[in-house]
């Protein structure tokens, strides 16, 4: 008797997942310090002000090896959606929302743990029919006792129909990784699109005028008005050296004074400290030349908000 090969012997490799998730929801209810979390280092920036995120911004994470299987998540920051404003500038902020949701995989919808207005509704009210809907009850270290949470939560399952809950502070390592977890049977089964290693799809250029403005925001607080951009005018590579030269634009003569400050020192301190955080972010030395511009009406103006790359 002959032994016959056995070719069912070898175990075939279990499957790569790769999707796209998009994470959206009101101004400043937590979506890009999210992001950050879930992708393990920053790509979207982070600020007290509402409306700082204006792009989509792509972070990637990838868990497990293609010979394991693993996944890759395909993370997408979407800005707040507007409600309060119809400037140009805010209508193409929302455009970017519904444009996102319309190719995603999975949509993360967060909200603060425990609170849901008007304005959690309208972005509720933008789900598309038939793909999954995580309810990200966000902030949840802020909440006193969870025990008020089962009415919250019970009145938001009759909203919509949630494929998952997840309460969770993105503040904290293990609700993100419990999060990871939760997404994951939810990707489809296709090869990774990026290399093992990427961490997003944003070149350093963009992330050079990213920076810049969140020092802009957070050193200038509620004195300036939303309606204050970054353009990058110069961005060269010489090895481990980048030399870069922005410009921030914004609306009015009174606006330049603000982020120049006495003598000029608030401009140098964004300039310092956003060129501190690129160092790291880049792991090279960087030259960082600001300048300050005043550009009438250009959040309300389709042509300025196209060449400063706004989609």
């Amino acid at each position: 008797m002959t032994d016959e090969a056995d070719t069912s012997s070898a175990a075939a490799p279990p499957p790569q997942r790769c999707g796209l998730v998009a994470i959206v929801g009101r101004p400043n209810v937590g979506k890009s310090t999210l992001l950050n979390a879930l992708v393990g280092q920053k790509v979207s920036i982070t600020s007290a002000k509402a409306q700082t995120t204006r792009h989509r911004i792509t972070g990637i994470r990838t868990v497990g090896s293609v010979e394991e299987g693993g996944a890759q998540f395909l993370f997408v920051d979407t800005p707040g959606f507007q409600t309060k404003h119809s400037a140009a500038l805010n209508r193409t902020l929302n455009r970017t929302v519904q444009g996102v949701l319309s190719d995603v995989d999975v949509v993360l919808f967060v909200v603060e743990a425990g609170r849901f207005g008007l304005d959690d509704a309208k972005v509720l009210a933008l789900m598309p029919p038939g793909k999954p809907v995580f309810l990200i009850a966000n902030k949840l270290d802020a909440v006193l006792r969870r025990a008020d949470l089962a009415p919250w939560l019970k009145g938001m399952q009759e909203r919509h129909a949630f494929a998952e809950f997840v309460p969770l502070s993105a503040k904290k390592d293990a609700d993100v990784q419990r999060l990871l977890g939760i997404v994951q049977p939810y990707l489809p089964v296709q090869p990774w699109f990026y290399e093992q290693d990427a961490l997003t799809d944003r070149s350093e250029r963009f992330l050079a005028s990213e920076i810049i403005r969140e020092k802009l925001f957070r050193l200038t607080g509620d004195e300036l008005p939303y309606t204050s951009t970054v353009v990058i005018d110069k961005f060269e590579e010489e090895g481990d050296l980048r030399r870069i030269a922005a410009t921030i634009v914004v609306e009015r003569d009174s606006h330049k004074g603000i982020v120049i400050g006495n003598g000029g020192e608030r401009l140098k301190r964004i300039g310092s400290e956003a060129r501190q955080e690129l160092e790291k972010l880049m792991d090279a030395k960087v030259f960082l030349e600001l300048w300050v511009k005043v550009r009438s009406g250009w959040a309300d103006d389709e042509a300025h908000l196209r060449s400063y790359g706004y989609e």
